[in-house]
């Protein structure tokens, strides 16, 4: 008795200490932490968000020549572009509504869908469609119920989409959705790369999709995979990128959220990430990350925007941040207002610079090698922490172009420095990948034949990692 006695205390006191150390870790932990080590995105690349945020709201209005709802920089639509508007009562529930507009000013063919309607119950039944690793998609895991989503638009609109895309061939085919709608859109661009013969063998350049306040909807390998495809835009503390919890279970529990963060917030607290990576049914937010950071921790008011973006593989979005902004910072109006304002302020920094066009030009072109390189790190980091399917490719891998035979030594030394920022283990394993990088890129030998002599096909013919040549 006496000993029950002595440990009910001792318990306690145990079980203080560890709520006080939850509280403490969650309290100081804040949205910036997240993108902390990544590079600042350039002008160049972040001028399509704010636009394609107008695209999105544009599909809120009833009549776009009589809006009623328009920005005070307005949609920056040309009516007569607009080819077609699906209402809900068009797509009978299958999928959200979205409009298709041809951008001659931007040369871009765009497919815009909107976000959760939450009077529609058809919206609801499309997240309710999913269960834990019900749905595999070219070697992981995706959301049941967007993926059908996103098949049904396809179906519908794909012979005008593949008339477009032959009629012009320099135009590039844009997805943007928020919120629910960036899952479908994500979802499509998914089976357009996969099925580029249903529009005409489009190349996978011509290829993007901007998710805006992203739904978590694909497995980490895909996620890495399709980076040069998919880029989602994240404001501050918004909680959908950030929460591990099936989107069902999110809107099954809409009227508490605040309650289901909180718990979420522990639970992601106490379990290791090492552990999370390593199931392959987990879903993250897609593709290359912008971060948009408007707000300082213990600092009251909003600062000018940064704008910071990467490739992670450890590290995406993992943590909820316990903030009253949670909610607000996943709403596409000031999704819209604050990328505007970073990309204002982008403009101005580069207006003071007075670049001149060939810097301005080269610069361009180098921060395509630097995405390059930096994919190149992402998968050799997904591979190194084992993560689930990252060395199972069922078709040419496309994240990466070709490496041209004349590249310098100095990318080499790039690639080394970006693989150290996302954090490459120095483990034997990645070591020898390092060396016979190294080894192959002194010879001039192709990014394609170093996959082929990294990967062996098996019997399906699928790429699979040659472990073996790790342990030698």
């Amino acid at each position: 008795m006496s000993i029950l006695c002595g440990c009910c205390p001792l318990l306690e006191c145990v079980y203080c200490l560890g709520c006080a150390r939850w509280a403490y870790k969650r309290c100081l932990y804040t949205a910036g932490h997240d993108s902390q080590d990544w590079g600042l995105a350039t002008p160049h690349e972040f001028e399509p968000v704010p636009r394609f945020c107008r695209y999105i709201l544009s599909v809120y209005e009833e009549d776009i020549r009589n809006p009623v709802w328009e920005p005070s920089e307005g949609y920056g639509i040309n009516p007569d572009w607009l080819l077609l508007k699906k209402t809900y009562e068009d797509t009978q529930g299958r999928a959200p509504a979205y409009v298709l507009y041809l951008d001659h000013d931007h040369k871009d063919v765009v497919v815009a869908i909107r976000g959760l309607n939450l009077a529609k119950e058809s919206d609801y039944a499309v997240l309710l469609d999913n269960k834990l690793g019900e749905r595999k998609f070219d070697g992981g895991y995706v959301h049941n119920g967007l993926l059908k989503a996103a098949g049904w638009v396809l179906d519908e609109e794909c012979e005008v989409l593949r008339e477009l895309v032959v009629k012009y061939p320099s135009y590039t085919l844009t997805f943007a959705g928020h919120s629910l709608g960036s899952g479908v859109a994500t979802m499509l661009a998914l089976l357009v790369v996969r099925r580029p013969d249903r529009l005409g063998n489009i190349e996978r350049k011509r290829v993007r999709c901007f998710a805006i306040a992203p739904a978590r909807c694909m497995s980490l390998n895909l996620a890495v995979r399709y980076a040069d495809v998919i880029n989602s835009v994240v404001l501050q503390d918004d909680f959908l990128p950030r929460t591990a919890t099936p989107l069902e279970d999110i809107f099954k529990s809409l009227f508490c959220l605040p309650c289901l963060l909180c718990i979420r917030c522990m639970k992601d607290t106490c379990v290791p990430e090492q552990k999370m990576l390593k199931d392959p049914r987990r879903l993250y937010a897609p593709g290359r990350m912008y971060h948009i950071v408007e707000r300082k921790p213990c600092r009251l008011g909003r600062f000018p925007p940064v704008v910071k973006t990467a490739v992670p593989v450890d590290g995406r979005f993992e943590h909820i941040v316990l903030s009253c902004n949670a909610t607000s910072d996943h709403a596409i109006i000031w999704i819209e207002r604050e990328a505007q304002r970073a990309l204002n302020l982008m403009l101005e920094k580069e207006k003071r610079m007075e670049i001149p066009e060939k810097q301005r030009m080269e610069r361009q072109e180098s921060l395509a090698r630097e995405h390059n390189l930096e994919y190149r790190a992402a998968l050799r980091r997904a591979v190194t922490l084992d993560v689930p399917h990252a060395d199972s490719i069922e078709s040419e891998y496309g994240t990466f172009d070709k490496t041209q035979e004349d590249e310098t030594e100095e990318e080499e030394e790039e690639t080394e420095s970006i693989t150290s920022k996302v954090g490459e283990s120095s483990s034997a394993s990645s070591s020898s990948v390092r060396q016979s990088y190294k080894r192959r890129r002194n010879r001039g030998v192709s990014w394609d034949e170093l996959i082929e002599s990294l990967f062996e096909r098996d019997e399906s013919g699928n790429l699979t990692f040659q472990k073996s040549d790790l342990l030698r």
